[in-house]
């Protein structure tokens, strides 16, 4: 799939064999969406565009002040498998508001029966073949508990990809086993974010993969966060995020060092790094139970001593 009119690709996209169009596995969506009037055609597009559609799709607006339900509703009225739901909250924003949409999106969905759910951002778009490439990696792998798309973020006239982790899907386009979903107990509320880092982590402690359909591309139109403040302040709450979810020191340090390149480029990782670092020193509680905190740092640090033995290669 190309990107969008008017829109270059950094990053290949690996090439492989169109799954059967045939296919007929049962999954649901949810789009929890507040105030995403801009973007949320991109993703209704998409959606009906797709050859092989989802059961239901449940769009909650979550106390939207612009256009967004009104637009979905136009679509909801023509598509069957689209269902609008509204909610009302309190103006301010945060990560864990977006837990309590998806919840209220989950019970619409108590009449269906379905095999796989997913999460679907307001402001993303893809092929029409997205969900059954994605679809199609299940297959293959009975213990694939998670999995999705490769997302390119918008950068001015561009999409540009920092989502290289073969073994992390982005929250954007998280769709799950449903036995999995149900293992991990759904998404967890976390003041700080990382909704969708805790539940990767929370499957792979089960025993589940986690897997990125590099053939299935995803496009962010507006880049992770940006609805929640300016670039510095986003990569701010990052350190504190991180922090509580007990990512290990050294493990976090090189991923900000990796990432420099990102905007706000190289101040952003600093900002990330020292908020982690001054989180730590006043001993800041984590989100996640100790025990999946020791998990995750055994992880990282084994994927760490992986990394360091391929770079002593000679």
């Amino acid at each position: 799939m190309s990107a969008p009119a008017g829109m270059a690709v950094n990053g290949a996209v690996a090439a492989s064999a169109m799954p059967a169009s045939a296919r007929r596995s049962r999954y649901v969506v949810i789009t929890p969406a507040r105030n995403e009037a801009r973007f949320i055609e991109h993703t209704l597009q998409s959606m009906v565009q797709q050859t092989v559609r989802p059961v239901r799709w449940v769009v909650v607006d979550d106390g939207s002040t612009d256009r967004t339900a009104e637009i979905v509703a136009g679509y909801a009225a023509r598509f069957d498998f689209i269902r609008l739901v509204r909610m009302v909250r309190d103006p301010q924003r945060d990560f864990a508001k977006k837990v309590g949409a998806f919840n209220r999106g989950l019970d619409e969905l108590r009449d269906i029966d379905f095999d796989f759910i997913g999460n679907i951002d307001a402001d993303m778009s893809f092929g029409p073949d997205y969900f059954d490439r994605v679809l199609a990696s299940f297959d293959h792998e009975q213990r694939l508990g998670i999995a999705g798309g490769i997302v390119y973020t918008r950068f001015t006239d561009s999409f540009k990809t920092y989502d290289y982790t073969l073994d992390s899907v982005g929250g954007k386009v998280q769709l799950f086993r449903r036995q999995c979903f149900d293992d991990i107990g759904g998404y967890r509320a976390l003041p700080w974010g990382g909704i969708d880092a805790t539940a990767e982590i929370m499957a792979r402690m089960r025993g589940w993969l986690v897997r990125k359909s590099l053939d299935a591309p995803a496009y962010e139109h507006r880049p992770t966060g940006f609805a929640y403040g300016n670039p510095l302040q986003i990569k701010f709450f990052e350190g504190r995020r991180f922090h509580s979810l007990g990512y290990d020191p050294l493990f976090f340090a090189l991923r900000c060092l990796s990432r420099a390149a990102e905007y706000p480029f190289v101040l952003g990782s600093g900002v990330a790094l020292a908020r982690y670092a001054w989180a730590a020193l006043r001993r800041e509680a984590h989100a996640l139970p100790d025990d999946v905190v020791r998990f995750l740092r055994t992880e990282q640090r084994r994927k760490l001593r992986q990394r360091l033995r391929f770079w002593a290669q000679p």
